[in-house]
């Protein structure tokens, strides 16, 4: 970290962005009223007592896919837009730092709105048993296939100075990457394995399961390395 000092000042100033504005709080708000009624509707209408709303069903994924581009949209585009990112390169200032701490506010917001959820676990735990090494694993893999998400996302920003092209673009990659593993049978054998091992769901899914596999691990902090990397060689391309 001390070889990129300016990582932390740009991460707090995108944070205090988000939540002086009104993005930050729509996302959250929307994201929990949907998860809540589901929840809420399984919990007291069909007597379900179960976390299955959280980490199992495609709702949250679902979620995620919508709210990822929707947080990371405006990034790098409005930047480029306005101008203000070459502002930024009269500063000693990495772009890889950019994109970092730009990386870490945005994954920060969604952690935020993952965060009031734990009321559900606790209502769990009131009612009955639960698995808190499962609780916890499912967490950690939904952080992390919400943080690739948020990669594509900004990654899609780095290509536009429009907010709603890079949501577009965000959402379709996000979209691509999720769904690799589920159009198996439609491709030849060769192809199958390799293109399950890049779709991110079905690394999800092992971890919540309750194992952490070091594949899984390894998984996601590759995507997240390589989609970071692009998204600075994308914004690298101003100096070209």
């Amino acid at each position: 970290m001390n070889s990129y000092p300016n990582i932390l000042p740009i991460f707090k100033r995108e944070l205090k962005s988000y939540f002086n504005s009104p993005v930050a709080y729509v996302v959250i708000v929307v994201f929990l009223a949907i998860l809540g009624w589901f929840f809420s509707t399984n919990l007291f209408l069909n007597n379900v007592a179960s976390l299955y709303i959280i980490f199992d069903s495609p709702l949250v994924k679902i979620l995620f896919l919508v709210i990822a581009p929707a947080i990371t949209m405006r990034l790098l585009a409005e930047e480029r837009k306005s101008g203000t990112v070459e502002l930024l390169t009269t500063k000693p200032v990495k772009d890889v730092e950019i994109i970092i701490g730009k990386f870490l506010a945005a994954w920060v917001v969604l952690g935020a709105a993952l965060l009031p959820t734990l009321l559900y676990v606790i209502t769990m735990a009131i009612l009955g048993s639960i698995d808190f090494g499962q609780v916890v694993t499912g967490y950690i893999g939904l952080m992390l296939m919400g943080g690739v998400f948020i990669a594509l996302g900004l990654l899609a920003s780095s290509l536009t100075d429009n907010q709603i092209v890079a949501f577009i673009m965000g959402f379709i990659l996000a979209f691509a990457v999720f769904m690799l593993d589920k159009v198996l049978i439609y491709l030849p054998s060769f192809m199958a394995s390799t293109l399950e091992f890049v779709g991110v769901d079905f690394h999800y899914s092992g971890i919540a399961r309750g194992v952490i596999d070091s594949r899984n691990i390894i998984y996601f902090a590759s995507m997240l390395g390589f989609l970071l990397m692009m998204a600075t060689v994308s914004l690298e391309r101003r100096k070209w």
